[in-house]
């Protein structure tokens, strides 16, 4: 990260917190972006609204997910990236980062 960009949150709203999980909710109306974030831990995306979103990573090429309601994706640990909505629809997803 050559700016020195803080880093943030990796979703738009956390929703619960215990021992084992931290849950969130990622809200992203179209044109909009997350916080510049790193995943510490393994995490479970679970779609509830969308058709895509793209993962910009600094210094690297975006990738673009297509995805739809009731998709759910295991992601490992690692990278820092910007999730960004560049769809025309709204896109919302539930994220769990697993704790153990």
């Amino acid at each position: 990260m050559g700016s020195k960009e803080v880093l943030g949150d990796v979703a738009t709203r956390l929703i619960l917190e215990n021992d084992r999980v931290r849950i969130w909710e990622m809200d992203l109306a179209p044109g909009a972006s997350s916080d510049l974030h790193e995943h510490t831990m393994d995490y479970c995306m679970c779609i509830v609204e969308g058709e895509s979103i793209d993962a910009d990573f600094p210094g690297k090429e975006p990738f673009r997910l297509p995805v739809k309601p009731g998709d759910v994706f295991f992601v490992p640990r690692g990278g820092v990236e910007r999730a960004v909505n560049r769809s025309g629809v709204r896109f919302r997803e539930i994220l769990i980062e697993i704790k153990a």
